[in-house]
């Protein structure tokens, strides 16, 4: 298994944030989310400060759909990042964690009035339309309350991500966005620009989620700039700025070659600046949106062996005390993960193993023809990137309780959120009037 971050070994128990899992277990119990705060950290300023230029403003904002919590919100506002969300409860969970809302920026392809509203009346930065039904709702509505609000729209640019079919998000029939390619864009865009209290910024795209392929990164640069310059020149109009998403893949399992971030965001930068140059364009800012290269690595889920079992197929299982209902990844997008018997990382892996959850589904599964010191019960399993969709994708299927989260940093633990209790998942109940 690799480390990230802080992890280490120390005498053969995993550290994490300088300390043991074995601690962590015993004072927060099992399932258990632990965040490395230090790796957060070290990431988000890996953006800041290599995603910048002369040239031009630049704006790193926080996909919050990979995990988000008051800590997260207040972490993003230490280092100024940007904050985006694409639900009510996003904006809600925002909102209450006292983040600045002008730093917001409102996401979705079925944004409700309510949403829209509520984009208008806490002073949301950037809406990002997805259609032009969205255009005339939120038009109608900025009007009626008189006030002003800034816009982008999402545009579907037509670049084949290597990733996963159900994240790619910028193929001609995603459900995301309008198509540059479509004869109807340019009647979208008026239909932008007819609504005075709609402020146009720019446009907006995202290829894909889990991305290596930079080149692909890359094209989109020089789509978009190439369709704000033949739009800017079409309406007579100045275009200030460019969002061009995330989906900045990280590392999982062998094989997995990470963006490195440095690297790439420097190289973004300067093929952004030379595009500039060549078109003979000028832009005030442009964003990014990154989520799981921030918080994936940074993240790892802990686990209690409930017993092992050989099956007369000659499978054998290793049974933890979670599964998918604090990560549907694997039954979801058959994503891969590594792991390892947590409090035995001196012991040589001596068994290839699936990894099975409690859940009444055979898909129910962590990971297959995992390599393992041989586990018993009692034993810790750790499974590292799970900072992102882990939390954010969980659920109560056969009534579980979302595990609790809890960051760590300097030899310190601090519970971010509470494991959920029995009276939790009967509080919204009602008995019939029968």
């Amino acid at each position: 298994m690799r480390y990230f971050g802080t992890m280490k070994n120390v005498d053969g128990i995993l550290e994490v944030g300088g300390v043991s899992v074995e601690k962590l277990a015993k004072e927060y119990k099992t399932p258990l989310y632990v965040m490395d705060q230090q790796l957060i950290e070290d990431n988000m300023k890996k953006y800041i400060d290599n995603f910048k230029s002369d040239k031009f403003d630049t704006e790193i904002v926080y996909a919050s759909k990979a995990f988000l919590s008051k800590a997260m919100c207040q972490l993003a506002n230490r280092y100024g990042l940007s904050i985006d969300a694409v639900s009510a409860g996003e904006l809600y969970s925002i909102k209450v964690s006292n983040f600045p809302m002008n730093r917001v920026h409102m996401h979705g392809n079925n944004k409700s009035i309510e949403e829209l509203e509520m984009c208008l009346d806490w002073g949301i930065g950037v809406v990002i339309l997805d259609n032009k039904d969205e255009i005339d709702k939120l038009g109608r509505l900025a009007e009626e309350k008189n006030k002003t609000i800034k816009v982008m729209l999402r545009v579907n640019i037509g670049i084949d991500a290597h990733t996963h079919e159900y994240i790619r998000t910028s193929k001609h029939s995603s459900k995301f966005g309008e198509s540059i390619f479509d004869e109807n864009i340019y009647s979208i865009i008026e239909k932008i620009l007819s609504y005075k209290n709609l402020e146009f910024l720019g446009f907006h795209c995202h290829i894909g989620s889990q991305i290596f392929d930079t080149k692909a990164f890359h094209e989109g640069i020089e789509t978009m700039l190439n369709f704000t310059k033949e739009v800017s020149e079409r309406f007579n109009i100045y275009i200030p700025e460019m969002n061009l998403g995330g989906g900045f893949g990280v590392y999982y399992v062998d094989g997995d070659t990470e963006v490195d971030i440095e690297k790439f965001m420097q190289s973004m930068i300067s093929h952004i600046e030379k595009t500039l140059e060549k078109e003979n364009m000028k832009l005030d800012r442009v964003s990014i949106e990154p989520g799981r290269s921030i918080v994936g690595n940074a993240g790892g889920t802990l686990y209690t062996v409930g017993g092992t079992k050989e099956t007369y197929g000659g499978v054998k299982y290793v049974f933890i005390d979670g599964g998918m209902t604090d990560n549907i990844r694997p039954a979801l997008y058959q994503a891969q993960y590594e792991a390892v018997v947590a409090n035995k990382l001196d012991e040589t892996p001596s068994e290839t193993v699936t990894i099975a959850g409690k859940c009444c589904e055979s898909g129910d599964l962590i990971g297959k023809n995992m390599s393992l010191a041989k586990a018993h019960e009692g034993d810790l399993i750790f499974v590292p990137t799970t900072g992102a969709y882990g939390y954010s994708m969980s659920s109560n299927y056969n009534k579980a309780l979302r595990p609790a989260v809890v960051f760590v940093k300097d030899g310190k633990s601090c519970l971010s959120i509470k494991r959920e209790t029995y009276e939790d998942l009967v509080s919204k109940d009602i008995f019939l009037d029968i």
